[in-house]
């Protein structure tokens, strides 16, 4: 294991179908590839101006939604007018059309589906409610991803991610914190997300998720072996920790005063670099670089304390001294 790129796809897609089948739509009308028809926009659009003519702007790549007032507002037309209106956004080649709060399907709506094929779903759910959802689950789906070697444990509600080069102990320390109460996110290879602009999501590949390898050993199931209770699907990076191996003569942090940040999918984590040496208890100490990244988080740093502590006691004597 090392802690290099397996693979970088900040270019996401998620299938219509998939969509539909979380969110429990019905379908109206699908074409015969909507199997294969894809959203690679994570924003919607509910195109109350486009019903009036206005597409300046208009972003054909998004998911659109009609909700109560749109519907009403085509109730007002005339079925030929109607008819003119929703195929003016049916011929932008749009991913799909969503009528919500159980509103009337319209048969020029249906029409314009089957004449550009494009799919027309429909939900008995409340518009602001279902909207909501589908942004939170595109932005899950679409959010840009990266898989890199290393391991991924969650310590106290810190999700810590355990970086360095093979052997030097990574799923040893994992299975040491396994065993002192915490959870085995991923071993391995891990899958991060950026869900937000300063939040990373971790998970393991569904393959070999809740296993870890050990050598001398091999692969266990920790989920088996060790309960539910050792294992989470995911969780958020909150610190990053690269295991070093130990060298005489090197130079290393000793008060940890100034937090170091290291920069995954244009998010920047707080960053520890251990040394591994013989006797060392790592899962010990990981335990506490958990808490302690806690800590600062809560704006308690002991490192900057005790340096401002030393220096104001300098500052006093060399005053005394000077008197």
């Amino acid at each position: 294991m090392s802690g290099g790129t397996i693979n970088d796809n900040t270019e996401q897609s998620v299938l219509l179908e998939q969509l539909e089948k979380d969110l429990a739509f019905t379908r109206v009308y699908v074409p015969d590839d909507y199997a294969e028809r894809r959203i690679y926009n994570p924003a919607l659009n509910r195109p109350g101006l486009q019903l009036v003519g206005f597409f300046q702007r208009f972003d054909n790549t998004r998911l659109q939604y009609l909700g109560v007032v749109e519907i009403m507002y085509l109730k007002t037309l005339p079925s030929e007018e109607r008819y003119k209106c929703i195929a003016e956004l049916f011929k932008r080649n749009i991913p799909g059309l969503l009528i919500c709060n159980g509103m009337e399907v319209y048969n020029e709506c249906l029409d314009c589906a089957i004449k550009y094929k494009i799919p027309l779903l429909h939900t008995d759910r409340d518009t602001s409610q279902v909207a909501a959802e589908m942004i939170y689950r595109l932005n899950s789906y679409l959010a840009p991803q990266i898989t890199i070697h290393g391991v991924l444990v969650d310590v106290y509600g810190e999700g810590v991610l355990l970086l360095g080069e093979s052997g030097v102990g990574k799923s040893e320390t994992a299975i040491e914190l396994v065993k002192r109460g915490h959870m085995l996110v991923a071993d391995d290879a891990v899958e991060i997300k950026r869900v937000s602009k300063t939040r990373l999501i971790g998970s393991a590949p569904e393959l070999i998720r809740h296993y870890i390898e050990l050598r001398g050993i091999g692969v266990i199931d920790v989920m088996s072996l060790f309960g539910m209770g050792a294992v989470a699907d995911y969780t958020s990076i909150d610190l990053v920790i690269k295991l070093v191996a130990w060298h005489e003569g090197a130079q290393y942090d000793r008060l940890g005063a100034e937090t170091k940040y290291v920069e995954l999918l244009g998010v920047d984590s707080p960053s520890y670099s251990i040394p591994v040496a013989p006797g060392r208890n790592l899962a010990v100490i990981v335990e506490v670089a958990a808490m302690n990244n806690k800590q600062k988080k809560m704006g308690f740093n002991a490192g900057s304390i005790l340096v401002d502590s030393v220096d104001a006691h300098l500052s006093g004597n060399g005053a005394k001294r000077s008197g």
